[in-house]
């Protein structure tokens, strides 16, 4: 278990913690989420020891070790896999498990011929993946991931959710990827207002939490506020007389007792909408037996045909490394088939968001002349508005590209982009570098978007709002999908999750087959006898298994409250209250283990009752 307890850290005149707070409990998964700079990262360096706390202390168990994923790269074996193997433990048999670490690569997208490259000669995506591969092969009791995704495509993101949910030990975890946190996750804890607050539940739980403390604080000020008023009319009216002076006195310390009045300051998100030109048709383009690969490469679009409309959401999903940023590349004509054409429609207008576009910005331009160059008219005025919409306002607006992060050049490129009409939206991974919230305003945009919009994301919330065609690179392929998301994982689904599951089945099926079942058993007398049997051996273990649930669900409202309990006996700086309610959260969780255990053992009694009686 790691306690956080009244932490406080500046920058300076920037306070990120006052009096913080929060613990992650045994087996519990943590998202940590929050505006971009509002100190998700600072939090985790200063859990591994690398930030200095200025207040408050973060309580750590001995010999309770931690796994962080590391973006600097300090590789020193020859090959991949010895490399992802280095981390490994002897077990007690004296043997090292490397067909777990094999299982892991593959989950994360490397293939037979990578587990034998030098890592040196891996992309920087790739080295990442390597870097996670060993933080999860290394099996601490706590994992720390700082958005983990980023370098993931959307295969190897769905087998790290299902990976982590499978995680015995804990987890804290920070991602823009709200479906990805959400599935994993058991706990969320939100920072805001330089305080931490943990729920049990999702980030929309947590959101509609936060949202009732609000307006809970809000209306006590506003009471307050009043009662202040109401109390200085009394002073100023009587401050003079001598027969109310006792009386007078008594409403001065009434209101010192109130406190300072302090404004509740709202977190700005960012609100737009894109700019939509007419479009005097039907058809957009049309793509005809497109083919295409670099010079030496493997051919990245096979004999790809498709036809785009208006009014077209269409999302291009697949693993990395398979085309589609250089599809998006060439319905803009930045690059030329080898074979085969990309017919636009002569009014259509373009816009493009890509991956390397912010590179294209002038580094020695301030924010608001950059999104001047965008704008027609010579108004200052727009510039300075729309700068205020992707929020810098006031003088963030003179801040030179030079010095920004990428996060907040991706919202200058976006800015560029409002500020001219389009009809046709090219968006390469639009998601990348923006917040939950930002990526709940594009998402809207999208949705209040008329035009036709192609989109390279492998956010999975996004896809499921938002496409109604899919262009899909998979297995080799590249074929045109009509449907959603939703449609596309149900009738085709991922060919590498789909050879994980034929696996599955083929080892489940090669051995504990089910017992034959009597000949006669389809005879109404066979039939009932053979129903009562079934019945006397799966209904207890059915009963057991309600039990088990009922007592898991129990105990994880109790420790959900004790947690409560113990941030606020944190907030008191009270000791020994915290001390005894630890030790009740640690016997509930005792309790919650131990029923998971009686679960799982029932559940895979039933497993076996129902193979042996099938209906």
């Amino acid at each position: 278990m790691i306690q956080v307890q009244n932490i406080t850290k500046s920058f300076g005149t920037q306070d990120l913690f006052r009096d913080a707070s929060f613990l992650v409990a045994p087996r519990e998964r943590v998202g940590i989420v929050g505006r971009n700079g509002c100190g998700k990262s600072t939090l985790f360096k200063m859990i591994l020891g690398e930030e200095y706390i200025d207040g408050g202390n973060i309580d750590i168990p001995k010999n309770y070790t931690l796994g962080y994923l590391k973006q600097h790269i300090a590789f020193s074996h020859k090959t991949v896999h010895e490399e992802a193997c280095s981390v490994l433990k002897v077990n007690e048999d004296g043997w090292l498990d490397t067909h777990q670490v094999e299982t892991i690569l593959f989950g994360l997208g490397f293939d037979e011929e990578s587990l034998q490259k030098d890592p040196m000669l891996l992309s920087g995506g790739f080295q990442i993946r390597l870097n996670l591969a060993k933080v999860l092969a290394s099996e601490p009791n706590m994992l720390l991931l700082d958005e983990p995704t980023n370098y993931l495509d959307i295969v190897s993101t769905r087998w790290l959710a299902r990976f982590l949910r499978g995680w015995k030990g804990e987890v804290l975890l920070i991602t823009h990827d709200r479906k990805f946190m959400d599935s994993v996750c058991t706990h969320v804890v939100g920072i805001y207002h330089k305080k931490m607050r943990k729920i049990q539940g999702t980030v929309a739980k947590l959101k509609e939490t936060i949202a009732i403390e609000e307006e809970v604080a809000q209306r006590t000020q506003e009471n307050e506020a009043r009662k202040r008023e109401q109390l200085e009319k009394v002073i100023d009216r009587f401050r003079f007389k001598a027969s109310k002076a006792a009386m007078v006195q008594s409403k001065i310390k009434a209101v010192e007792r109130l406190g300072e009045v302090t404004r509740l300051e709202h977190e700005r998100n960012l609100e737009f909408s894109f700019n939509q030109a007419d479009f005097p048709g039907k058809r957009m383009m049309q793509i005809k037996s497109l083919n295409f690969h670099f010079d030496g490469g493997p051919t990245l679009i096979q004999d790809l045909t498709a036809e785009i409309f208006k009014g077209d959401r269409i999302a291009i999903i697949g693993p990395n490394g398979r085309g589609k940023t250089t599809l998006l590349n060439l319905i803009a004509n930045e690059l030329k088939p080898v074979s085969g054409e990309i017919s636009l429609n002569p009014n259509v207008i373009l816009n493009y968001f890509g991956q390397t576009n912010i590179n294209r910005l002038d580094l020695n331009k301030t924010v608001e002349e950059e999104l001047q160059s965008s704008i027609t008219s010579a108004e200052r005025g727009k510039a300075r508005s729309l700068a205020g919409l992707m929020m810098f306002s006031g003088d963030a607006a003179l801040k030179q590209i030079k010095v920004l992060s990428g996060g907040e050049r991706s919202r200058v490129l976006l800015g560029k982009i409002l500020a001219t009409p389009c009809n046709l939206l090219l968006l390469d991974e639009p998601t990348n570098h923006l917040d939950m919230e930002s990526i709940e305003s594009l998402i809207d945009a999208l949705e209040d978007y008329e035009g036709t919009a192609i989109v390279v994301s492998h956010d999975e919330e996004l896809l499921h709002v938002f496409a109604n065609k899919l262009i899909v690179f998979d297995a080799g392929k590249c074929f045109m999908f009509e449907g959603s998301y939703a449609d596309f994982l149900e009738k085709v689904g991922w060919a590498e999750e789909k050879s994980e599951s034929t696996t599955k089945v083929a080892i489940e099926n090669s051995s504990n087959a089910p017992a034959p079942v009597a000949k006669d058993k389809d005879s109404r007398r066979a039939r009932a006898a053979y129903v009562e049997e079934r019945s006397k051996i799966v209904r207890p273990i059915e009963k057991r298994i309600k039990k088990w649930e009922e007592e898991i669900q129990k105990q994880e409202s109790l420790a959900a409250e004790l947690e409560q309990k113990l941030v606020d006996a944190s907030e008191k700086n009270d000791g020994a209250l915290i001390t005894q309610i630890a030790k009740d959260l640690g016997e509930a969780k005792k309790k919650t283990d131990e029923a998971y255990e009686e679960w799982e053992k029932a559940s895979a009694e039933l497993e076996e009752a129902v193979k042996k009686y099938p209906l």
